[in-house]
């Protein structure tokens, strides 16, 4: 944490400790605590560098956190599913953007014989009900994908690069240089939409084990040179901890996304470690479906049902995400798949 804000809170723990409203916990942690009181509770709040203290009627307070929630579910979610038809992924969709979620990853335009669940990505756009305040992104894994991504119309591309050379190879069939030039080339095609480099493998490698933290910011600031302005750390197979995810943000800060998988339970516990420390985008997939066809036991991702559940009990955290709206669709989608979804609120239900 910067000297100056350090300070800063120091001065304010000083002026208030005495009216009950907050005082700040000094410990062995990098990080400042602040205590504040709520409903005549008090609540320890992690200030990591993404959090501010802001004047209120009742003295200072933590800034209330807005989470930006990207709806994975139409791509990811079901390229692991037997495929549906155009129409019903529409449907679906469609669905999810009368939620209140603004950012939806709809489509991949890839191979069919690869992934035959993400075929006809263009005709399904065509038949969704969009909305102006919904952003439609698309999964792209070259400059031909890219193109087609283009002309159908898109809001937005995500590509993927792994910070494991092996999964790497076994994804795109490239080196992670050679990923790097074909993601320059693919920004170049964007024509100023918005491309986000997911970063896979970033938490630990189902082929190596180990956890490539060091090498990340190097990848991110080479892809920063070719005009990338957005990245996305990928938990592929699950693999990450609040301990790691503390680890890798302290490397790479906190203007990042995350995109978790729920393999070992550890999703959403890792989720709200990153809140605190100040992240405030998530990929997640209605249902918890999902899971890279090339990572053995890769897991389903982060139920966004789960999260938006669990950031509505939070006074602090904000999703504008409808629940009722969003377990409906993850409903309607257990329909589709014809199985039981993974999701523990679309088995279980809101707490009462």
């Amino acid at each position: 944490m910067a000297t100056g804000r350090r300070q800063q809170l120091v001065a304010l723990d000083q002026q208030n400790s005495m009216s009950g409203g907050i005082g700040v916990s000094h410990g062995a942690d990098p990080d400042i605590q602040l205590v504040t009181k709520h409903k005549n509770r008090m609540h320890r709040v992690t200030l990591g560098t993404g959090s501010f203290v802001t004047p209120n009627r009742e003295g200072y307070g933590v800034s209330m956190a807005q989470l930006v929630i990207r709806e994975v579910g139409p791509r990811d979610g079901l390229q692991n599913e037997e495929p549906l038809n155009v129409e019903r992924r529409a449907e679906i969709i469609s669905a999810l953007c009368r939620t209140g979620l603004t950012e939806i990853e709809a489509v991949s335009f890839v191979s069919p014989k690869a992934v035959p669940a993400m075929a006809h990505a263009a005709d399904v756009l065509e038949l969704v009900d969009r909305r102006s305040e919904v952003r439609l992104w698309a999964l792209v894994p070259n400059v031909r994908g890219a193109h087609m991504a283009v002309d159908a119309n898109i809001d937005a591309l995500t590509v993927t690069v792994s910070a494991c050379p092996v999964y790497n190879e076994k994804n795109v069939r490239r080196t992670i240089a050679e990923s790097v030039v074909g993601i320059g080339e693919i920004v170049q095609v964007a024509e100023g939409r918005p491309v986000d480099v997911v970063i896979s493998c970033v938490f630990g490698s189902p082929y190596t084990g180990d956890e490539p933290t060091g090498t990340v910011p190097d990848l991110m600031g080479q892809l920063s040179d070719l005009g990338v302005t957005r990245f996305t750390l990928a938990d592929t197979t699950g693999m990450a901890t609040p301990h790691r995810v503390e680890r890798v943000l302290h490397k790479t800060g906190i203007d990042v996304g995350l995109h978790l998988h729920d393999t070992r339970g550890t999703a959403l516990v890792n989720a709200m470690t990153a809140v605190s420390m100040g992240v405030t985008r998530f990929d997640t997939a209605v249902g918890g479906l999902g899971g890279s066809p090339f990572a053995q036991g890769a897991g389903g991702n982060l139920a966004t049902e789960d999260l938006v559940h669990l950031a509505d009990d939070d006074p602090m955290i904000s999703t504008g995400v409808d629940l009722a709206a969003l377990l409906a669709v993850a409903k309607d989608l257990a329909t589709a798949v014809d199985h039981d979804l993974p999701s523990r609120l679309a088995n279980h239900g809101p707490a009462r």
